[in-house]
């Protein structure tokens, strides 16, 4: 059995976006050719950048620059678009208060979502999701590493806040993601961390994910970036973004993104495979030629940093992972299934 997990990375459906969803008849955000590269998946997961609720107010947080609310009918946009579960571990779940953080999880819910990273108390921002998908049972976390005044507490709503930058993991998280692992045959972390506007990971995102990886995470999804990184079998840094409203840099072309499409069966991560995207204004397409040349060169690029040999340059670029011998993970399942 195997199963195909499509992933977009930071989705801002506030600001511009939330002005062209308000309208009577609302444009649409994204292509069909879009719809069409997600349809195959068997799960469609994304980092939604924004609370979706019609209260609140933007919250006192010194430094804080944006702020960003969507519609209500926004959790019915990403459930057209087949998206099954949404992160919420990031630095936009709360810009709006608890309140607004709340309806957001009830709003897609509404549509058919469920939601992971975010929740009305610590306990609940932390618990994973479980999911079903090709025949494989999964377990879901998704955390942030920043910012602390964003995480939930005992009885305050928030986000799962982990403190990446020490030396070692947060003892929580990677408890949690080995009792996963024994009970669960694969299991992805979403995390949001590290700074804008970088194009390779830094070096407490390598610790995290090397961290992440050794508690028996198969495979480990990073944004907050805003440009898409190189990838390993078991890490995507950054997926980059999928619609937003943004200005874009002239060198980083942070316009230019990724849709993934990631292949695993029990013994993690078979194929990755990437759909060039372009982000225009509040509308997202595939690439055209030239940014598909631009997209490939670049991650071939940063991949060969990381060690990573991507082929099909001129179609999807992908990379085809050899299957694993069982390993102590491995063992842990299947002892638990039998």
């Amino acid at each position: 059995m195997a199963v195909t997990i499509a992933l977009a990375g930071d989705t801002m459906l506030g600001r511009g976006v939330a002005e062209a969803l308000a309208g009577r008849k609302p444009p649409p955000l994204f292509t069909p050719a879009v719809h069409q590269a997600v349809a195959a998946a068997d799960l469609f997961l994304l980092n939604l950048e924004c609370c979706v609720s019609d209260r609140g107010e933007p919250v006192d947080l010194p430094g804080k620059a944006f702020f960003f609310r969507a519609p209500p009918r926004a959790a019915d946009v990403l459930a057209d678009l087949g998206v099954g579960a949404v992160f919420l571990a990031n630095n936009h779940a709360l810009d709006y208060g608890p309140h607004a953080l709340l309806d957001t999880v009830d709003h897609l819910a509404r549509a058919g979502i469920r939601s992971v990273g975010a929740g009305g108390s610590a306990a609940a921002a932390r618990a994973p999701l479980l999911v079903e998908a090709g025949g494989l049972r999964i377990g879901i976390l998704a955390v942030t590493d920043h910012p602390a005044e964003y995480a939930a507490g005992d009885d305050r709503p928030g986000v799962a806040y982990a403190d990446l930058r020490q030396e070692e993991t947060p003892r929580w998280l990677t408890d949690t993601v080995r009792a996963l692992s024994a009970t669960t045959d694969l299991v992805l972390v979403s995390v949001h961390w590290g700074p804008n506007m970088t194009t390779r990971p830094v070096p407490h995102v390598r610790r995290a994910a090397a961290g992440l990886t050794a508690a028996g995470a198969d495979l480990v999804v990073g944004h907050s970036a805003h440009v898409f990184h190189g990838f390993t079998r078991q890490v995507l840094f950054d997926l980059g973004d999928f619609v937003d409203d943004y200005a874009v840099h002239p060198a980083l072309r942070n316009d230019l993104s990724l849709l993934w499409l990631v292949t695993l069966d029990r013994s993690g991560v078979r194929e990755t495979e990437v759909v060039p995207i372009a982000l225009d204004c509040c509308h997202t397409r595939l690439a055209d030629r030239a940014e598909h040349a631009w997209i490939a060169g670049r991650l071939t690029r940063a991949c060969d940093e990381l060690g990573t040999r991507v082929l099909g340059g001129d179609g999807r670029p992908s990379v085809r992972w050899p299957r694993r011998t069982a390993g102590r993970t491995d063992e842990t399942r299947a002892s638990k299934r039998s």
